[in-house]
């Protein structure tokens, strides 16, 4: 029995990417399902690459966070070979808040495109328009119809040829009581 189960899951590959200060690790805290606040809190910029694999029962997933940045993005560029075997997805996350920095990260997602294009290689891609948190809608800025001049449509006009979905991610929840007694 304990065979099949191997045999059955699946091992899957994903790089998640993006500007310094995105939220990439705390996104990574979301996925593993740590709960502990304080993990949150005490979150330092990844400097480089960190490789961490989370299993569901069903999959395996090795998470690639790699540090945002700019020494390092233009070194994952140079060595995006390395990089690029055998992923199964790249997730790239946006500050939606960091409003000054939205044509940086366009452009570094440009060049990680490119850089798919010019190895043949067609990567499904998970763009976090990350930190839209409750109420930021209220803000013109934030608008449904400003976001999508700003960003949706500039996205989708890099990732021409490839299979993309954008979401709004935030790690706040709202609060939550539950009656005890």
């Amino acid at each position: 029995m304990g065979k099949k189960k191997e045999r059955d899951q699946k091992f899957k590959k994903i790089l998640l990417m993006g500007l310094d200060n995105a939220g990439k690790t705390s996104l990574y805290l979301i996925l593993s399902k740590n709960a502990n606040l304080l993990a949150y809190y005490s979150l330092r910029p990844t400097k480089g690459l960190d490789i961490k694999t989370l299993n569901d029962g069903n999959d395996e997933f090795s998470i690639w966070d790699f540090g945002g940045q700019k020494e390092f993005r233009q070194q994952y560029l140079v060595d995006m070979n390395n990089y690029l075997k055998d992923v199964n997805k790249i997730i790239y996350v946006i500050d939606v808040q960091d409003t000054s920095r939205y044509d940086e990260a366009l452009s570094y997602l440009q060049d990680i495109v490119d850089n798919t294009r010019k190895r043949n290689l067609i990567i499904p891609f998970s763009i976090f328009l990350h930190k839209f948190d409750k109420g930021l809608e209220k803000d013109v800025k934030f608008s449904e119809d400003t976001i999508k001049v700003n960003l949706i449509d500039k996205l989708a006009q890099i990732l021409t040829g490839f299979y993309f979905d954008v979401f709004k991610t935030t790690i706040l929840t709202l609060f939550q009581k539950t009656k005890l007694l």
